[in-house]
């Protein structure tokens, strides 16, 4: 892992930072040595996890931006090219679950595209508007996370859902292929591009009898934003291992 380049410290963004698995990402690549943005809508509650990180010792700065606000995206990335000339690390982790339990059949469409809206086209905005500002220094690491609920073989039925939580599977689904897309097209920048499902993690989310820590969901991601040029490109992952789409 090089994060110090002729250039400097590498930069890495984490989308929906302040708090679970954002957050203990953002912790990880911190103490890993990279520079790390938080971006989150609340200014108040990334005030309060930037000082709570930053007592730790850790070198990370707040960006306060909207993932389903393009203009709002592309003012953030501005900044940070003024700031530090540089982005090497983008993790896409905001996202929402608004129909726990729903089935398909009832799913109001206003609800589904809330949903996508911040869960597929946020991580989308957040892309093209990165790899610009990683090409520049022909590098970058792109981590979506995804989760195994939108995968094939569990909306066949796998694990007895039915068409249950359609709004949020469905959009993990549309971010499995964009990661796919993704990384086929900014693999000659030197970029790459990978998905991960950090399992149900002990987070506001996933509930506390989740079987995975905080710590140990964000493992996998963390992996995927420091890989070396051998590592993997245009994959899916969950414990460092590929799993399928």
């Amino acid at each position: 892992m090089n994060i110090v380049t002729d250039q400097g410290t590498r930069v890495a963004l984490v989308t929906g930072g302040n708090r679970g698995i954002g957050r203990e990402i953002a912790r990880q690549l911190a103490a890993a040595g990279l520079h790390v943005i938080i971006v989150c809508r609340d200014a108040a509650k990334g005030r309060q996890t930037i000082d709570e990180m930053r007592e730790d010792g850790l070198a990370i700065e707040l960006q306060v931006a909207d993932v389903s606000d393009t203009q709002s995206i592309d003012r953030m990335l501005e900044r940070i090219k003024q700031a530090h000339g540089r982005l090497d690390v983008l993790v896409n982790n905001a996202g929402i679950i608004l129909d726990r339990g729903r089935s398909v059949l009832d799913v109001e469409e206003s609800l589904m595209r809330e949903t996508f809206d911040t869960n597929f086209f946020g991580a989308l905005r957040m892309i093209q508007a990165a790899v610009p500002l990683m090409n520049e220094h022909h590098y970058g690491r792109i981590v979506n996370i995804s989760s195994g609920l939108g995968a094939f073989e569990i909306l066949q039925g796998l694990l007895g859902l039915k068409g249950s939580t359609s709004a949020y599977r469905i959009s993990k689904t549309m971010l499995n292929a964009l990661t796919c897309l993704v990384a086929q097209d900014a693999a000659e920048m030197g970029i790459k591009v990978n998905a991960v499902c950090p399992g149900r993690v002990q987070t506001d989310m996933g509930g506390a009898d989740a079987p995975q820590t905080v710590a140990e969901g964000a493992d996998t991601a963390v992996w995927l934003a420091t890989l070396d040029e051998a590592g993997p490109n245009g994959g899916y992952f969950r414990e460092r291992k590929q799993i399928a789409w």
